[in-house]
């Protein structure tokens, strides 16, 4: 879990790097297999969604990490980003008002990141 935590934190600090919005990050180990953990934060317009996505992968990247599947960046209306284990979901704002992705997750918990969150 420790390697997860690391992950967590390169990631949240890519998006805060391009000041993204509203960031948490769900516990997700006890509610679905498809990843232990979501990031989800917003832009709010599609230059911004592209820079936190861009930041994103730059950061796993150099840190060693593999990112899995990278989908949505042409419209970069939901850009998500699959590095395994946690999955990033860089919104544009009107899309995160939309999906609300944190009420249909609501059985996970929030995990405590950074003190910037």
């Amino acid at each position: 879990m420790k390697e997860v935590k690391e992950l967590i934190e390169t990631v949240v600090e890519a998006c805060e790097d391009r000041k993204a919005e509203n960031i948490i990050a769900l516990d997700m180990e006890n509610v679905t297999t498809i990843a232990d953990c979501f990031v989800i934060c917003h832009g709010n317009n599609e230059r911004q969604v592209q820079a936190i996505a861009q930041s994103v992968k730059d950061a796993v990247e150099e840190k060693g990490y593999t990112i899995d599947r990278m989908e949505g960046t042409e419209r970069a209306r939901w850009i998500l980003i699959d590095i395994g284990d946690v999955i990033c979901h860089v919104f544009h704002e009107e899309e995160r008002s939309y999906y609300h992705l944190e009420r249909l997750w609501g059985d996970a918990r929030e995990v405590k990141v950074s003190e910037g969150n």
